[in-house]
């Protein structure tokens, strides 16, 4: 059975490392040696392909396990698991991110081996942009698959080592057991190097540059940094000296605040903030497929979209902390630039709406019909009338007492409801080129390399240039809105909430929270287990191996922990 299984990972291998290598069919390897620039080109092509597919899980296994979105109720789709933490490993989009994944380092890996570097800039540019993305599919892996690296990185596992199809494809071929999280990431670190000291042509953010691999080098160090309680200074400095790299090497320009209120609709090779993007284009899909893009589930738009994800209300009151963001057309007033990428759904009657405790495990909006008296405003649900107090009547915000309870609230125009919610529509992953839900999903953008360095600073103590960098990135969204300080006190919540608000809906929230060693906290309507907090000692922190992968590998797969009696923290 097991010699079944071989010949088919061993097909697997071929069709992604052989046939997907010569999409044409018209070159053999000895050929391709021998000229390298004719065919190149199209092998790179097939990489970059695999990254299309490759992208979709990335994004939904990264956001949905976070805290900056909702659903409106449960789901069969494979990806609700993500949101209700119930982890299985029989999980086609975990399947495809996995096998999509393996398939660029199988591709990239080839090329690497066939190519000799030294044969012109051009060829190793693509040499390097081979590397980048072989470790970023690494790095990618082993966040998602492996422990929070300040929890014993050289006991927990990572993920299988296989850089290429091996010679002895149909022998007896026996692979290695996955490496450990810090193998892993001593591999990704060994390939971005190799892709920066490769690359000398910047192509734009639709391809992989020294600026990508410098990057993405400033998050692998900085997830290698340990908690703010317990840092890893060395790690940390390193952090700090590659996104100096990248901010001083004028490549890439922060937008400026009008035009970052727009950014999901320029294209990447007009955004001078983005480093690196899975590019995609509108001819890629068809009809109605831009359903099943990203953006198709946070967002109808005319009339595309499934449009059942909403933005949670914690990250709605994040952004409604200094300011309150008024949304309705006749009013909009946008305090906090990330606000931009939030649109509700109104509806043209004025309601009071509050977040309610129904019992003790749930929360819920409530919308009351309002009623204005002069300087009184009333509200009504039913045959009860309940009077509400200003808080702020400049901001029209007041409180309600409510079934015994005091709540705060905003007066607002009601919002349509998909089952119970109000649609708090995101944006930010549709509409490139206004292309209905087109959307390149982000890897690196300059925003986050500034963050990156500003917690690195702030682990390394330095809480002047860490406070500098924070308000670069604050500032730009908040007119007047830095901090005027920074210090061991509080450097925690303020970064971790800069970024939260700045790299929402990028794939990138769930993992910034376990790997600082904090919980993941829901307490907000939505049909997760809302007083449920995820510890990032949780055994369901990481995913499963998918169960067909390991199935098919031709060795030991080791499967993750089942409960936390499996898991190594220390």
């Amino acid at each position: 059975m097991k010699r079944i299984l071989t010949i088919i990972f061993a097909a697997v291998l071929l069709t992604a490392c052989d046939i997907e290598r010569l999409p044409y069919g018209s070159m053999a390897s000895e050929q391709i040696t021998n000229d390298p620039s004719a065919s190149l080109g199209a092998l790179m092509n097939g990489v970059y392909a695999q990254l299309k597919t490759w992208s979709d899980p990335m994004h939904r296994c990264g956001e949905y396990a976070g805290d900056n979105m909702m659903i409106r109720g449960s789901s069969t789709d494979a990806f609700y698991e993500f949101i209700s933490f119930s982890r299985t490993p029989v999980n086609y989009r975990l399947q495809n991110f996995w096998d999509y994944g393996y398939k660029a380092v199988a591709q990239a890996s080839n090329i690497i081996k066939m190519i000799e570097e030294g044969q012109g800039a051009e060829i190793d540019n693509q040499l390097g942009e081979c590397y980048y993305i072989r470790g970023l599919m690494y790095f990618y892996f082993v966040r998602a698959y492996g422990r929070p690296y300040y929890q014993a990185p050289d006991k927990n596992l990572g993920v299988p080592i296989v850089n290429g199809t091996p010679d002895d494809i149909m022998g007896d071929m026996l692979l290695s057991d996955r490496a450990t999280v810090k193998e892993t990431y001593e591999q990704v670190i060994s390939d971005l190097k190799k892709a920066e000291s490769l690359m000398t042509i910047n192509k734009g953010a639709a391809y992989a540059s020294k600026g990508a691999a410098q990057a993405m080098l400033s998050r692998v160090y900085l997830y290698m940094s340990g908690t703010y309680e317990n840092p890893n200074t060395e790690n940390a400095q390193l952090a700090v000296d590659y996104a100096t790299k990248v901010i001083n090497s004028s490549e890439y320009t922060l937008l400026s605040r009008n035009d970052f209120m727009e950014y999901n609709t320029v294209v990447p090779e007009n955004n001078d903030e983005s480093i690196f993007v899975v590019k995609r284009m509108a001819s890629e899909f068809s009809g109605y497929d831009h359903y099943y893009g990203v953006g198709g589930m946070y967002a109808n738009i005319g009339g595309m979209g499934w449009g059942e994800m909403f933005a949670s209300a914690k990250y709605i009151e994040l952004l409604n902390e200094t300011g309150r963001n008024d949304w309705r057309p006749d009013r909009k007033r946008i305090i906090d630039a990330r606000a931009a990428f939030i649109e509700p759904t109104y509806e043209d009657k004025e309601v009071f709406r509050f977040i309610k405790q129904d019992s003790e495990t749930v929360l819920n909006y409530a919308q009351l019909d309002v009623t204005r008296n002069g300087s009184a405003i009333t509200c009504e649900e039913g045959e009860q009338t309940y009077t509400l107090t200003p808080v702020d009547e400049e901001q029209e915000i007041y409180s309600i007492s409510y079934n015994g309870n005091t709540y705060t609230g905003v007066l607002d125009y009601f919002i349509t409801l998909n089952r119970v919610y109000p649609q708090f529509y995101i944006t930010k992953c549709s509409r490139e080129g206004e292309d209905s839900h087109l959307h390149s999903p982000v890897i690196s953008r300059l925003g986050e390399v500034y963050l990156n360095r500003a917690e690195a600073y702030a682990k390394l103590g330095q809480y002047a240039p860490a406070l500098a960098d924070l308000n670069t990135i604050r500032e730009r969204s908040i007119i007047g809105g830095g901090y005027p300080s920074l210090d061991a006190t509080d450097a925690s919540e303020k970064i971790d909430k800069e970024r939260q608000l700045e790299l929402a809906y990028q794939a990138e929230r769930s993992y910034d929270v376990f790997r600082n060693g904090k919980p993941l906290v829901r307490r907000y309507p939505g049909p997760q287990k809302q007083f449920e907090d995820i510890p990032a000692t949780d055994f369901r922190v990481v995913y499963y191996v998918p169960q067909d992968a390991i199935n098919s590998y031709p060795g030991t797969l080791t499967q993750n922990p089942t409960n936390n009696s499996g898991v190594i923290v220390n």
